[in-house]
């Protein structure tokens, strides 16, 4: 007698998801367990540390494809400039900053997750709250002077 119970081995879902993560979402988990493996095997002073963290940031920025890299280079000067506490570091293998190990703000490549835009996001522990319902994420395709205005006024809130 045939079953008409599906197999385990085949269960019919897309070959691009695997228990409901897709392999974008695979591969950051992944690199979020080796960013977290080599922060804790490094050696040396917390500014050590810190200058190591903000070199791989940096690296992670060079990588990125030519659009995504000039975004993601400003974002960097912003935050930087806006909030000199919070520290560089990798987060699922994006540049976030964060402040007492808790990430406040990420930057998000388009390439990421396949995206048709950049995304600044911003983290629960930001202080961004405008009444019952504020936005968390912004799309980047470009920074003019006046987003640039923005992105420091919103980092400054987030750390306020």
């Amino acid at each position: 007698m045939q079953s008409t119970q599906p197999s385990d081995h085949n269960s019919g879902t897309d070959a691009e998801q695997h228990n409901g993560f897709t392999a974008e979402e695979r591969a950051a988990m992944k690199e979020h367990a080796r960013e977290q493996k080599k922060a804790a095997a490094r050696r040396g002073s917390r500014a050590e540390k810190e200058a190591a963290a903000e070199q791989d940031v940096l690296a992670k920025i060079a990588e990125m494809p030519d659009a995504d890299r000039v975004l993601a280079e400003r974002v960097h000067a912003l935050v930087k400039a806006a909030a000199p506490d919070l520290k560089p570091k990798l987060w699922y293998g994006m540049p976030a900053y964060a402040r007492n190990g808790k990430v406040l703000c990420h930057f998000q490549s388009a390439q990421k997750f396949n995206s048709r835009y950049a995304t600044l996001g911003f983290s629960d522990q930001a202080t961004l709250d405008d009444g019952a319902m504020w936005p968390t994420a912004y799309a980047l395709t470009e920074l003019t002077a006046a987003d640039e205005e923005r992105i420091s006024a919103l980092v400054k809130k987030a750390t306020s």
